[in-house]
């Protein structure tokens, strides 16, 4: 689970706020997909800025995520380093993408079953994290 910040518990809310007024969704592009649309809040970046970031390499967050290694230079460094820096680690990455985190899952109640590449799970998980870590805050 990230760890609580009021600035991506805000993130988390305004992505999918913007998720659920229709802004273009598609899971198998970068800068469209679940995580991509977080790091456009968070960046003010815009999809296609994102892609292009990482000279249209379009592997998907997960695997970004799992090759990642912090100052080796790949050009998606830049974007875990924003994401780090609001509390959001690469196993946060891989669980936005895959919608996994237990923590949410568990809120959401048992046998919820979420599909990552669905606007409307990838909504209401952004919305449950943020409400956990909202949580964890106010218990702080």
């Amino acid at each position: 689970m990230p760890q609580s910040n009021p600035a991506l518990i805000d993130a988390l809310r305004a992505t999918a706020d913007r998720l659920a007024a229709g802004a273009r969704y598609e899971w198998g592009h970068m800068g469209r997909c679940n995580c991509g649309h977080l790091v456009q809040t968070l960046t003010q970046m815009t999809d296609h800025e994102i892609v292009a970031s990482v000279d249209f390499a379009l592997d998907e967050w997960s695997e970004h995520a799992n090759d990642y290694c912090e100052g080796v230079g790949h050009k998606v460094d830049h974007l875990f380093l924003t994401l780090q820096q609001m509390g959001f680690g690469y196993q946060d990455v891989i669980h936005l993408e895959n919608l996994t985190d237990r923590r949410v899952l568990t809120r959401l109640g048992e046998g919820r079953h979420l599909r990552r590449n669905r606007r409307e799970d990838a909504v209401l998980y952004m919305r449950t994290m943020a409400d956990l870590l909202a949580e964890a805050c106010i218990e702080r």
